[in-house]
């Protein structure tokens, strides 16, 4: 490794700079919403109680564990990134991809579901929150799932993917683990 390369990697975070402004502003955005969340729920404890109580805490913690269990994926195939074994690169990229489709799948289901029931963004102050903080994670989620099909689809370029790019798409994929597990349990435990 070069003396500059070197010199890079001590200044310059997984991904870029680039990527990490935008994790930042993400983190930030969201944690200015969990903290309105909050704010709003202290005027109406009763409302936000019982309307925490129409949601799926099983459907919510299983998706815990599905993001949690594709993060651990992700990690696992950033390894063997390092490793050039790319091999298992695919095989643990395409758990990832699995695992953020039954995301999806299951954050689809309960979707359905309230909107079915009537539980949409105009419901209350409770499902307005409700709806943007997971519906705008949903979205994150999504575009995750498109980066890591990007990521899959260079690693079978005959690996043209650049450490940089890779470790970017791992950033983003944990980023929204990150999110998830501080958007879960404010909105589906504590209100």
């Amino acid at each position: 490794m070069s003396e500059d390369q070197n010199n890079k990697s001590l200044y310059y975070p997984p991904g870029g700079i680039l990527l990490w402004i935008i994790i930042t502003l993400e983190l930030l955005t969201f944690g200015m919403a969990l903290v309105a969340f909050i704010y709003f729920s202290k005027d109406e404890p009763q409302l936000f109680h019982s309307s925490r109580l129409l949601l799926n805490t099983n459907l919510g913690i299983t998706n815990t564990i599905v993001l949690l269990t594709s993060g651990f994926f992700m990690a696992i195939a950033a390894n063997h990134f390092k490793t050039k074994d790319y091999t298992k690169v695919k095989l643990y990229l395409n758990l990832v991809l699995l695992s953020g489709l039954l995301f999806c799948g299951i954050k689809g289901f309960e979707f359905y579901h309230k909107f079915s029931a009537g539980l949409t963004l105009d419901s209350n102050v409770f499902f307005t929150f409700y709806w943007l903080l997971t519906g705008f994670h949903y979205i994150h989620v999504l575009v995750g799932l498109v980066i890591i099909g990007f990521l899959l689809r260079g690693i079978n370029k005959n690996a043209t993917l650049s450490h940089e790019d890779f470790e970017g798409g791992a950033a983003f994929w944990h980023m929204c683990d990150l999110i998830w597990l501080i958007v879960f349990p404010v909105i589906y435990l504590l209100a």
